[in-house]
């Protein structure tokens, strides 16, 4: 049986739910470790808020839709955001792993806000398109700070590794 283009988009938002959720997880795990990048722990910090608020945004769009998040999707995820941080941990250049993999995550929310914005338009949900637009512009941001703030934290992980002091976090 074909899919129509409604049942297409609430599969998107609830993979998109699933995925703010893993977010959450990823950056609490790793902010819990930033000690010696201030600026980064911050923005950190203020995401996790927005990926609440774009969590919430999805539920009520799935719920006008008569539907809601997966809860086995969100399990699933968040497991992956706490293993995926967790991971780096050992590293001697954890920040850096932590940095890199940030930048492609944001990379990877703002292809699917594209994606969801193309959905909505095909299933005829204008109301949502506003919603997913306002998550897409602070995935860009997020993504932004991360790309202009990777000079400043290579180089500081350069001076605390050469002066001997705890650099990876």
């Amino acid at each position: 049986m074909a899919s129509s283009a409604q049942d297409i988009y609430i599969t998107g938002l609830k993979n998109a739910h699933a995925l703010e959720v893993q977010a959450m997880q990823l950056l609490e795990r790793q902010v819990e470790r930033v000690e010696n990048y201030p600026e980064m722990a911050a923005r950190m910090k203020s995401h996790i808020e927005e990926s609440r608020v774009q969590s919430q945004r999805l539920e009520q769009i799935l719920e006008r839709l008569g539907t809601s998040h997966s809860a086995l999707k969100d399990f699933g995820t968040g497991l992956m955001g706490n293993l995926a941080a967790m991971a780096h941990a050992p590293m001697q250049d954890e920040i850096l792993k932590n940095t890199f993999a940030n930048y492609a995550f944001e990379h990877f929310e703002i292809a699917s806000y594209r994606a969801l914005m193309e959905m909505a338009q095909a299933a005829g949900d204008q109301q949502g398109i506003g919603l997913l637009q306002q998550s897409l512009q602070e995935e860009v941001k997020m993504a932004e700070f991360i790309g202009e703030n990777l000079p400043q934290t290579v180089q500081r992980y350069i001076q605390l590794e050469t002066s001997g002091q705890k650099s990876g976090i």
